[in-house]
């Protein structure tokens, strides 16, 4: 009992010792040093300032769904005991009513900001994105997110982009400027920040582990939308997919507002090589093998979609559809899906890290637990960034002491704990 009162006490002083930091530091060229630019100009946003949607009104999503509107402000708060977050601390220009479009949610860290674009180029509306940035990750994801936002020529990332950044409480960064700071900063659009896979961050010299659920369950519950999309950064979705499956959701009375997801199929695609945007065009490449179904080499089951033959082959229409609906069984009891949903989902344990794997799985248990129906969308597909992977490229991840300890960690701790809140049915399996 005293332990767990002094770590309280300890996380409280950790608490107003951060708070005061933010607060006080002024945020100026102290804290970050940039330079102005002197022949580039940051971009301003084309769009005029919307009207903000009234919180108390109800917004239609189908026959008997309604929503309300929430707002984007920012906040900071400590989850797990041991991540401070500051919630929208970059917000997107734009807002939206909660019925109007959908969120995709994401996560990463600053090395991975050079898939906003086109990721962007393609969906067309709000994203939702969690970073860690612990130490002097931190000013790198300040510097390389501001370069996206103001020096590209697009305002893409400016408009649409809400960033949510955490780090551990023992690797607080050395600054932290104001949330409104960072938005009166100058910056030095000449200096382009260009980082690849094998940019050695604070993170991987440490050897630390990533807490991916940690930062999907931020993305998901900051988003201002009725539906989201839970997704990889480095998945890149079908162009016209909002409209077209919120005008499908809009004229379906089935939906209520129950147990169901709409799923996406997943492919890869050869590097350097321009992205379909229509499923004829996925077909063609599929047929030709410059794409493939997502992780065919490395894990196939894990990403696996129900009824994908009838998926090639079924009628293409306009506008979307679903072309069945499966459940979590039977070979696909191993199935990760990528889907839209809503946030009446069960949410990730953050417990679990990237490197431990198997981080998405109890989630898609839990799913099917609670006997989801899984409706696959017909025209709406996701493409990996360019460059199909080969087991030997992950062979050292899913090798290593962290999966062991993660695997144990599943099977005598976490799995007990969701049979115990959600039942058991026989159909439903979380381990091979």
């Amino acid at each position: 009992m005293l332990r767990s009162q002094q770590k309280f006490l300890l996380l409280l002083v950790v608490g107003i010792l951060i708070l005061l930091s933010v607060l006080l530091l002024d945020g100026g060229s102290e804290t970050i040093v940039v330079r102005k630019p002197k022949n580039k100009t940051s971009q301003k946003s084309n769009k005029k300032p919307m009207k903000l949607p009234d919180p108390k009104q109800k917004y239609f999503i189908s026959p008997g769904v309604f929503c309300q509107h929430k707002s984007k402000e920012f906040r900071m708060g400590v989850r797990l005991e041991n991540y401070w977050v500051l919630y929208n601390y970059f917000q997107a220009n734009l807002d939206f009513k909660c019925n109007e479009t959908i969120t995709y949610t994401t996560h990463g860290d600053f090395t991975f900001f050079d898939n906003l674009e086109p990721l962007l180029q393609r969906w067309k509306g709000p994203l939702s994105l969690a970073v860690y940035a612990p130490g002097s990750d931190f000013d790198k994801t300040i510097r390389a997110m501001q370069f996206y936002r103001e020096c590209t020529g697009s305002t893409l990332v400016k408009d649409y982009v809400s960033v949510h950044i955490y780090f551990p409480l023992g690797d607080f960064p050395h600054k932290v400027p104001t949330q409104k700071s960072i938005n009166e900063m100058p910056v030095d659009c000449s200096i382009v920040p260009e980082y690849d896979e094998s940019f050695m961050t604070y993170r991987k010299e440490r050897d630390m582990v990533y807490p991916v659920n940690v930062a999907r369950n931020v993305a998901r519950e900051t988003a201002q939308t009725y539906f989201v999309f839970p997704s990889d950064i480095e998945l890149y979705p079908s162009p016209g997919l909002i409209p077209n499956f919120l005008k499908m959701i809009a004229n379906d009375s089935s939906y209520k507002g129950s147990r169901r997801v709409y799923v996406s199929s997943i492919f890869e695609i050869e590097k350097d090589h321009q992205l379909p945007n229509t499923k004829n065009e996925v077909i063609e490449l599929l047929k030709n093998k410059t794409m493939i179904f997502f992780h065919a080499k490395i894990c196939p089951s894990c990403h696996k979609v129900p009824f994908q033959k009838e998926w090639l082959t079924s009628e293409i229409a306009d506008g979307m559809n679903t072309t069945a609906m499966a459940k979590r069984h039977g070979e696909f009891n191993h199935w990760e899906p990528i889907y839209i949903g809503t946030n009446n989902e069960p949410w990730y344990d953050e417990r679990l890290s990237w490197e431990g794997r198997s981080d998405k799985m109890t989630q898609a248990y839990k799913l099917c637990l609670l006997d989801y129906e899984f409706h696959i969308l017909d025209n709406s597909f996701l493409i990996h960034r360019p460059g199909i992977k080969l087991f030997n490229d992950i062979k050292h991840l899913v090798e290593n002491k962290r999966v062991a300890s993660q695997n144990f960690f599943l099977r005598n701790t976490v799995v007990p704990e969701v049979n115990k809140e959600y039942g058991t049915r026989t159909e439903c399996k979380m381990f091979r």
